[in-house]
């Protein structure tokens, strides 16, 4: 059986000190004052150090202890009222001490435990979204980006220094901008720009699609969440998109992003 210290740790130092205590006074080494305030402190120190049980412990030492300390205290053996008021104020007060203690250490060591098994979560569900081909975005309130998954980070360039720094929507959208991500012709970015951010601002759950410049095509939503933040996913269609609709459709994807897909005409016309 594993020893631990920290139950029996409380209990031990009350003992040890009360015996002292006692030891001391009897003797007449010197004048010994009331050890009820340092019995109080050990309580409280014995209920974080462990928990209830051992807080517990220690306050019926203390109060046992503060008993006979006070016993031979008077010209004949016994108590008077002011012993007894004063071992009931001691019992009251390291029993209250010793609950109040143990219940916040309690209290403390769920909220860790809990906090634990929320973040080997989060850990597990970050591992998975960094498998997926599909670029993943959340967003806080703020709209500043608590997380991006690998594929994000793949599809538009963006270094892991960057990505962990949380920057905000705009930032990631001018990012694309800069390393020429998109195909568009550059007078028509600000205004794809303006269209996707409105778009996100609002929670817009309509899908749009976006060309890369390297020929792929992302479909784009955007999903709100219940404390105000947005999950962006970015899903490859490059192939049901660039080979498999009707050329007679461009317009309509052109519709959908918002500004002129001249490179999705391109490739559907390619495609007749």
């Amino acid at each position: 059986m594993q020893f631990d210290w920290r139950a029996i740790s409380g209990p031990a130092l009350t003992t040890a000190t009360a015996l002292a205590a006692i030891l001391v006074d009897r003797h007449h080494f010197m004048t010994v004052p009331n050890p009820a305030p340092l019995f109080v402190c050990i309580v409280a120190f014995a209920g974080s150090l462990s928990g209830l049980t051992s807080a517990m412990i220690s306050a019926v030492i203390a109060v046992a202890a503060s008993a006979l300390f006070f016993l031979n205290h008077r010209a004949t053996p016994g108590y008077d009222g002011t012993d007894l008021i004063r071992l009931s104020m001691l019992a009251m007060t390291v029993v209250g001490t010793a609950a109040i203690t143990g219940l916040l250490r309690k209290r403390l060591m769920d909220s860790f435990a809990w906090e634990r098994r929320h973040t080997a979560t989060a850990e597990r569900l970050s591992a998975a979204l960094n498998q997926v081909d599909f670029g993943i975005v959340l967003l806080d309130s703020d709209t500043r980006a608590e997380f991006i998954n690998r594929a994000f980070r793949d599809y538009f360039s963006l270094s892991d220094e960057k990505a962990d720094s949380k920057p905000p929507f705009i930032a990631l959208m001018y990012h694309g901008r800069d390393n020429g991500a998109y195909e568009l012709p550059e007078e028509e970015l600000s205004a794809f720009i303006a269209h996707r951010t409105e778009m996100m601002r609002v929670g817009d759950s309509t899908p749009i699609n976006i060309n890369l410049r390297d020929g792929q095509v992302l479909r784009f939503s955007c999903t709100a969440l219940p404390d105000g933040g947005r999950m962006l996913s970015y899903t490859p269609v490059t192939d049901l998109v660039r080979h498999t609709d009707n050329p007679a459709d461009a317009d309509y994807y052109r519709s959908l992003r918002g500004g002129g897909d001249r490179g999705l005409a391109r490739h559907l016309r390619a495609a007749e």
